[in-house]
């Protein structure tokens, strides 16, 4: 029998493998998908940044389910270079507004993950909230953003191998004002965030709280 909190969540190649966790402390407040890095690098959504940004905003109070993208760990299909992806997102996102009946989702994605999760998290209307982390910018057009008028974080460590931080502010000082782009940057940190995990999870839950509160306060 597969553990409680795991599941194989159906999708048009098969299924995909995925990890749906509550919090255990605090009163449910929404939920959250926490996409992983890429395949091809050993990305799953057992990643330690992946792991510590869930866990981040299970301490918010949200639910959060991590997922492995199509060919990765027990999901079906193959990878497809960001492709198909995008269909996999769609998919969770589906999953959890089904099950939880909201359209208040939060997308944080690492590195590819956040790549493409962005790009549905932009136009999809139920997703409220917006996590870039580790944010590709040197390797992926992320020009897209410039369209985003959804609230959005971008945690990035100074040393990151894969985008420089100047060029994720730049790119966050491009986003429509309605998008209340917010980067923090997290010193010694390279892409991985090796020794500063602690802190760039606290940076997840303090920008999530606020933004959660803000919610309820307009409602």
């Amino acid at each position: 029998m597969y553990p409680v909190g795991n599941y194989f969540i159906p999708a048009p190649h098969g299924h995909l493998e995925a990890i749906l966790k509550e919090p255990r402390e605090v009163e449910v407040r929404g939920v959250a998908i926490v996409l992983h890095p890429h395949p091809l690098g050993g990305g799953t959504m057992h990643n330690k940044v992946v792991f510590r940004a869930a866990a981040a905003l299970n301490d918010a109070g949200l639910v959060t389910l991590r997922v492995n993208f199509r060919g990765v760990g027990q999901s079906t299909a193959e990878h497809d270079e960001g492709r198909g992806e995008l269909e996999d997102v769609q998919v969770c996102l589906d999953f959890l507004a089904e099950k939880y009946r909201t359209e208040g989702i939060t997308l944080a994605g690492f590195s590819f993950g956040s790549y493409v999760g962005m790009q549905v998290g932009v136009r999809d209307d139920r997703v409220r909230h917006l996590i870039s982390i580790g944010t590709p910018v040197d390797k992926y057009d992320f020009s897209f953003l410039e369209d985003c008028r959804k609230p959005i974080l971008f945690v990035h460590g100074d040393r990151d191998e894969f985008g420089q931080a100047a060029h994720v502010r730049a790119l966050a000082a491009r986003l429509p004002i309605e998008a209340h782009a917010q980067v923090e940057i997290i010193s010694n940190a390279d892409h991985f965030f090796e020794g500063r995990l602690e802190e760039m999870k606290r940076v997840i839950t303090d920008w999530i709280k606020e933004r959660m509160e803000k919610v309820q306060n307009s409602e």
